[in-house]
C-alpha cells in the first residue's frame, strides 16, 4: 500500500545516466578487469548534461533517489561527486560488497522494496536489460540514451556479474 501523502520517486541511475563513464572503459577491456581502477576513477566522471537537467527537473515534483550498480565501497565518493555537481539531494541504493549477481536483479529488487510504500513515478536507467525487467514488473522507464553504450560495462554487469 503506497503512501499518497509523500511525493513520487523518481530514481536514477548514475553510470552512463548521470555520470560520464567513457574515460574509464579501458579498465574494463583488461584481463583481468581493474574494478579497482575503473571505481577510482569514477570521481572524474564529467556529469552528463541531459541526465542533470532532468534529474534536476523532477526534484521539482518528485523525491529524488540514486540507484546504482556500483558497490557499497564507493559510497563517499559517489556522495560526494552529487554534491560536487549540484545534484539534488537523495538517497543512494547501492549494491552490497561482494554481490555479484546482475544488475537487472539488484535492481529490480530495490525498486520493488522501494514501491512498498511509494509511487515510483519513473526509473531512469541507461541498461536496456534493467529497463526491460523493470518494465515488465510494472514500473515506468525513461531510457538514457544519451551515452554510446558500453559492451564492456554491460558484458562485466550483465554476463560477469561484476562490478
Amino acid at each position: 500500500m503506497t503512501d499518497s501523502n509523500r511525493r513520487p520517486l523518481a530514481v536514477f541511475d548514475l553510470d552512463n545516466t548521470l555520470a560520464d563513464t567513457a574515460h574509464r572503459q579501458r579498465f574494463l577491456r583488461r584481463h583481468p578487469r581493474d574494478w579497482d581502477a575503473f571505481f577510482a576513477a569514477a570521481p572524474q566522471d564529467p556529469p552528463i548534461g541531459q541526465g542533470v537537467e532532468l534529474v534536476r527537473r523532477s526534484a521539482a515534483e518528485c523525491e529524488v533517489v540514486y540507484l546504482t550498480g556500483r558497490p557499497e565501497r564507493c559510497r563517499r565518493d559517489t556522495l560526494d561527486w552529487l554534491a560536487a555537481h549540484g545534484l539534488p539531494e537523495g538517497r543512494l541504493h547501492m549494491r552490497r560488497d561482494g554481490d555479484r549477481r546482475p544488475a537487472r536483479r539488484t535492481k529490480l529488487e530495490i525498486l520493488r522494496r522501494l514501491a512498498r510504500d511509494r509511487e515510483i513515478r519513473v526509473l531512469v536507467d541507461d541498461d536496456e536489460l534493467v529497463c526491460e525487467d523493470a518494465e515488465q514488473a510494472g514500473f515506468r522507464v525513461l531510457r538514457a540514451r544519451w551515452t554510446a553504450p558500453s559492451v564492456e560495462l554491460r558484458t562485466a554487469q550483465e554476463s560477469k556479474g561484476r562490478t
